[in-house]
């Protein structure tokens, strides 16, 4: 017995030996200028946007006990809270990306701080937004009940929400943060909106498995999305040494009080004129005008 233990031992620091060598050092937590500092914690942003989430929709997720005298202290708590895990994790996420050739970055910290602070501010302004898609939502199918319906069961939603969320984050250039709460919605609802989409008022995602709209995308006022609408990129330059050019327009501009069926396909930096409805399963690579009627007929003529 002794014997194949100490045959297991060394099996086993074989493989720790293994795993602690990053094939890839790209992505070694080993490489970073800052070794002392940790990753961000995925299950710490989702825990604020979660308490955002019940922030901006009180009583509908989180505590929904309190009463409405109680309301403003109730969310005072979960934007407290959510406060202090996102300047925790924002000074992780710039620390991570620092490009100060030094140990330590002082600056990070009050980085973090403003960042967060700036982000909160907005957040009167992403509910007044969510309002008017939970409007559309209730106004756009005939399945719903109530708006409180599409609150607490539609994955358009809860996308959107996150989305929303990862937006302001986004424009204020705060790293990683952003992405892991738009992933963490598209594992939920298999609904992926990058975080850098620009999205205007009452959006409407029906169904919505399979939806994937890209960074660079723009989406006008009362817009419309059914399930496994692709608003994408088609194949993008390369620089010399065969990399992505990143930073470039390369998605859809999708104009106001446009509808896109089912199983669209939108691809590459063109327009989708204002009013135009495109209809399911088609697959569009040139810019539409306002007030067209797309379809597997007529597409191929545009």
């Amino acid at each position: 017995m002794s014997g194949k233990k100490g045959r297991g031992d060394k099996t086993l620091e074989k493989v720790v030996r293994a795993l602690s060598t990053h094939p890839d050092e790209s992505i070694s937590p080993l490489k970073r200028r800052m070794v002392a500092e940790p990753l961000p914690s995925r299950s710490a942003v989702i825990e604020a946007a979660e308490a955002l989430r019940a922030a901006l929709f009180p009583g509908y997720y989180g505590a929904s006990e309190f009463s409405p005298a109680a309301t403003p202290h109730a969310i005072g708590t979960m934007v407290d809270h959510a406060r202090r895990i996102l300047e925790e994790q924002a000074l992780r996420a710039f620390c991570f990306s620092c490009e100060a050739k030094r140990q330590s970055c002082a600056a990070c910290e009050g980085r973090a701080e403003e960042r967060v602070r700036r982000f909160l501010t907005r957040l009167p302004a992403v509910q007044e937004l969510l309002m008017t898609d939970v409007r559309a939502a209730f106004e756009g199918d005939p399945a719903a009940s109530s708006p409180a319906e599409t609150v607490l069961c539609y994955p358009g939603i809860l996308a959107v929400t996150y989305q929303r969320l990862a937006h302001e984050l986004y424009k204020l250039q705060v790293p990683l943060l952003p992405r892991v709460n738009t992933e963490h919605a598209h594992s939920v609802t298999g609904i992926d909106i990058h975080p850098g989409a620009a999205i205007g008022r009452s959006f409407f995602i029906d169904h919505g498995t399979g939806v994937v709209v890209g960074e660079t995308t723009t989406i006008g006022n009362n817009v419309r999305l059914y399930q496994g609408v692709t608003l994408g990129a088609k194949s993008f330059p390369l620089d010399k040494h065969g990399n992505p050019i990143k930073g470039i327009k390369r998605h859809p501009d999708v104009e106001d009080d446009v509808i896109v069926y089912a199983g669209a396909t939108i691809l590459g930096a063109i327009t989708i004129g204002k009013g135009s409805v495109i209809g399911g399963n088609v697959w569009l690579t040139r810019a539409v005008p306002p007030n067209s009627r797309v379809s597997l007929q007529n597409a191929d003529k545009l």
